[in-house]
């Protein structure tokens, strides 16, 4: 018996990427590689700016009421990371859209891409080392790259498509040879565009990174921790107690600095200014010939929610504030003292807090017997037990201002935040976490309680719709610190919800009434659940 063989058409092979797919990512690869080269060249080249620090700085600057918290309530002290990341993944997109349209306006493509360069131009120029003539050299390089980039891809990727077209009417299917050229070429040019911007970054990092002195000045009788300030045991520790004392590395940081500004001790000043009777200017050589002094203090985020962990406890060394002041002389009419960074933030604070005897505000030069670290405001900051950050602790610090608060409003004010605001009184649990299973029995629960200036006096601990159980504290540092503590819970088995509230030392006790952070602070009791097996 013949066979006849039957004859079956091969279905035509098609791509599974569409020509707009390869034409978007010929156009993102471009925008890319643009960026790329202005963050290398930022890092190379002395008074380059990066274009992508500069555009994030100016929304940070420009933003409306209420991002801020949003964005920290999201990511923490990593918001700058993601904030970068956003205006990268949005210049991608920008990148996309002008590879699908170079086809039909390659011209209006390039154009797009250059305007595009020159907006991260004209942002990086608010930097104040900036140089005018490398910067918008770095820029035309920027954009020449970008256009030769996407127009390669583009003619590659036009290319692809069109075969892919032909390969859909042809039966037999050829490969697409073209599409992966756009894939080799796009590929290699975006693993180099991710190469050059991270040596790029971390060049200009190490640029700006001053020579921190190791001499710290210091004061006539250091102090100590008292016995019993740190309850934390080993186990506590290892499960998550936060120390008395944070080291610096783990201190948290808040501030609209996306790389923190680089200050030549040597050559830094500080000004006082305004409603004074004679403008005083000292170097820093000057400042720490002063008195010198320290103090334990708890400082905080305002934008903390309950809970949260944007607070720490370090020790200060510097100048008492009042002393720098004296020597200007105050103005009876002055009600508000501003202080200055060298990036130009601003945060003001009444005078009669700063002027109250019953506190030490200070300007610090050293932390936790180091010098001030980079991050966190070398080579002067002030330290004002009491306020929370954004009215008080000006890092970097470069001028005092003594003015009034109906004449002028610092950084944050226009942005929604309150004028005044002193730090509320709060606890936390630490230990067990929320959601944690622990075994029935003794179980130690632990956290930290804070209310600067008025100390705390007492914690309390509820178990579900118990009663409320005194805590153990340490024994308090001083009235401007946080304390810890700790308490023996009789666990029996299933879910339980812990609940903490404070008492400060006026014996006021820590609201459960909940408000967000906006305008002046987070209220609010600390609950966690967790089960008991």
């Amino acid at each position: 018996m013949s066979t006849r063989r039957l004859s079956v058409e091969r279905p035509a092979v098609r791509s599974r990427v569409g020509p707009g797919v390869r034409l978007a990512f010929a156009g993102a690869v471009a925008v890319g590689a643009a960026l790329a080269v202005g963050e290398l060249l930022g890092g190379v080249l002395p008074g380059v700016p990066s274009p992508l620090l500069g555009v994030a700085q100016f929304f940070v600057d420009y933003q409306p009421p209420g991002v801020k918290q949003l964005v920290v309530d999201l990511f923490g002290t990593a918001d700058k990371l993601v904030f970068q990341l956003f205006i990268v993944f949005v210049g991608l997109g920008i990148g996309a859209a002008l590879g699908r349209l170079s086809p039909k306006s390659p011209d209006l493509a390039a154009t797009v891409l250059v305007g595009f360069t020159a907006a991260g131009f004209a942002a990086s120029l608010r930097e104040p080392d900036a140089s005018v003539a490398l910067s918008a050299g770095a820029a035309g390089a920027e954009a020449i790259l970008g256009i030769w980039v996407l127009r390669r891809l583009v003619a590659i990727a036009d290319v692809s498509a069109a075969g892919a077209a032909v390969a859909g009417r042809d039966a037999r299917g050829m490969p697409d040879w073209s599409r992966r050229s756009l894939l080799q070429s796009g590929g290699a040019i975006a693993i180099g565009s991710v190469v050059a911007g991270v040596v790029g970054r971390l060049l200009l990092e190490k640029q700006r990174a001053p020579a921190t002195a190791v001499g710290i000045p210091i004061a006539p009788i250091p102090p100590t921790l008292p016995a019993g300030a740190d309850l934390a045991t080993t186990d506590l520790t290892s499960a998550g107690l936060t120390p008395i004392v944070v080291p610096n590395p783990d201190f948290y940081r808040i501030d609209k600095a996306f790389i923190p500004p680089t200050v030549d001790r040597d050559t830094w000043h500080l000004t006082v200014k305004g409603l004074v009777d004679h403008e005083v200017t000292l170097s820093y050589a000057e400042l720490v010939a002063l008195p010198i002094v320290e103090q334990y203090v708890t400082i905080a985020c305002v934008s903390n929610f309950v809970g949260g962990d944007l607070v720490g406890n370090a020790k200060w060394t510097g100048v008492n504030l009042r002393d720098v002041l004296a020597m200007a002389g105050v103005q009876g009419s002055a009600d508000q003292l501003v202080g200055r960074s060298v990036d130009d933030f601003t945060a003001g604070m009444p005078i009669e807090w700063v002027m109250d005897e019953s506190r030490i505000p200070m300007i610090a030069v050293a932390m936790n017997d180091a010098p001030l670290p980079r991050e966190h405001g070398y080579p002067a900051r002030l330290i004002v037990p009491g306020l929370y950050g954004y009215v008080s602790a000006t890092k970097w610090l470069a001028e005092l201002e003594l003015t009034r608060f109906d004449q002028f409003q610092a950084y944050w004010v226009p942005l929604g935040w309150a004028a005044r605001a002193p730090i509320l009184t709060q606890s936390r649990i630490d230990v067990p976490r929320d959601g944690a299973s622990v075994a029935a029995g003794h179980v130690a629960v632990a956290g930290v309680a804070w209310a600067p200036d008025r100390g705390i006096s007492g914690v309390e601990l509820k178990v579900d719709d118990g009663a409320w159980t005194p805590a153990r504290i340490s024994a308090p540092i001083s009235k401007a610190t946080w304390v810890q503590w700790l308490l023996d819970w009789t666990a029996t088995s299933g879910p339980h919800d812990l609940e903490v509230r404070a008492i400060d030392g006026t014996g006021e006790v820590q609201t459960d009434q909940h408000s967000e952070p906006a305008p002046d602070g987070a209220r609010g009791h600390h609950v966690i659940g967790v089960n008991v097996t």
